[in-house]
């Protein structure tokens, strides 16, 4: 019985540079999602495909000091890092929630280097809500 011999053939084209192509984003639009346990930041291109996101606790914070300013001012640095290197110089910004991470990573977005647009405050705002619950009898 003969042993099976490995073929090792050359690469006719040797790869050059990494696989991943980077996309240019000169514009964006960054979402900031404000809670009172948490505070997500979201890039997306003017398309509406997100680019790149992080939040307070993908950035190492736990339990309750996700919620801290500093905590949302750590998410949208790392957040918009990856975004900057591709280009990004121009944004809207769009709030969301009444948590205390809201201003803390507007600060971050202006300091990072991106032209602001519009900052825009789209939280959701009850025109009369839902329907109370019945009065208490005891």
């Amino acid at each position: 019985m003969t042993k099976a011999t490995l073929r090792i053939r050359p690469r006719r084209k040797p790869r050059i540079g990494s696989r991943k192509n980077v996309r240019r984003i000169p514009k964006g639009v960054i979402h900031v999602h404000a809670g009172f346990n948490n505070t997500i930041i979201t890039v997306a291109d003017v398309r509406g495909r997100v680019v790149s996101w992080a939040s307070a606790g993908t950035s190492g914070f736990k339990g309750p000091r996700r919620g801290t300013p500093y905590a949302g001012q750590a998410a949208a640095v790392r957040a918009i890092r990856t975004v900057v290197r591709q280009g990004m110089r121009q944004a809207e910004v769009m709030i969301k929630g009444a948590g205390l991470g809201r201003d803390a990573a507007l600060r971050a977005i202006g300091k990072s280097g991106i032209r602001l647009s519009l900052i825009r405050d789209v939280t959701p705002m009850p025109h009369n809500g839902c329907r109370p619950p019945k009065k208490r009898r005891v």
